[in-house]
């Protein structure tokens, strides 16, 4: 029973990786799609390959370890500030489907998922978490933390959860769509303060490009 647990575990870890493989060969594919002139006569073209690439970035986005972002990037670098409301918008709903997908997974699934690949330790402590609120949840994690930094950190949560979105290599946690499903399956955040905390975090590029975008692109070269 446990080598069959085991083997269960590893077929779902392996599936994992496959989906984040494939995440980021599409996610490749499809900023060297966009990659092409702009003209009238392609204008139709143009106008379903955007509405194409932005449910992508919305799914491929949402996924760990997916650089769905760069979609949302390639998309204002070369359509300008015009598309910048839109692609913000994608990113907002992409963010948010990760954390709410954090939130429904049950808890005895993470935990046995845990156990089958033989992470015992992460088990037992979210085993110890079943069934507490966000503040009990608070005070067990800052007990177990190191003494310096890191219950800071945890107590103020959603200014972390901001910055670390914008954090320069924040790929090596998941991107912005690990960090939201940890932030979902924590139960820590509540939805209205994520959503916007998040609405918040994914706002300085954007403005940016409303502001100053068409006076970039008017530079001599």
């Amino acid at each position: 029973m446990p080598a069959r647990r085991h083997m269960a575990g590893l077929l779902k870890l392996a599936i994992l990786i496959a989906i984040i493989v494939a995440g980021n060969l599409l996610t490749r594919g499809i900023i060297d799609g966009l990659d092409m002139d702009i003209r009238p006569s392609n204008e139709p073209m143009l106008h379903q390959i955007i509405m194409t690439s932005m449910v992508a970035y919305i799914l491929l986005m949402a996924i760990p370890f997916v650089p769905g972002v760069e979609i949302g990037l390639a998309l204002m670098m070369i359509l300008g500030p015009k598309i910048v409301p839109l692609v913000y918008g994608c990113t907002l709903i992409s963010l948010s489907l990760a954390f709410m997908a954090g939130r429904l997974l049950p808890e005895k699934s993470i935990t046995r998922f845990l156990r089958e690949v033989h992470l015992v330790k992460a088990a037992a402590f979210l085993e110890s978490c079943h069934g507490l609120g966000a503040e009990q949840r608070l005070a067990r994690l800052v007990d177990k933390s190191p003494r310096r930094w890191v219950p800071w950190l945890l107590k103020h949560r959603y200014l972390t959860l901001m910055l670390a979105i914008n954090l320069p290599g924040n790929m090596v946690v998941g991107g912005g769509g690990g960090l939201a499903l940890m932030a979902g399956m924590s139960r820590m955040f509540s939805i209205h303060r994520y959503i916007l905390t998040v609405a918040v975090a994914i706002s300085p590029i954007p403005l940016f490009l409303v502001i100053f975008g068409d006076r970039i692109a008017n530079w001599p070269i």
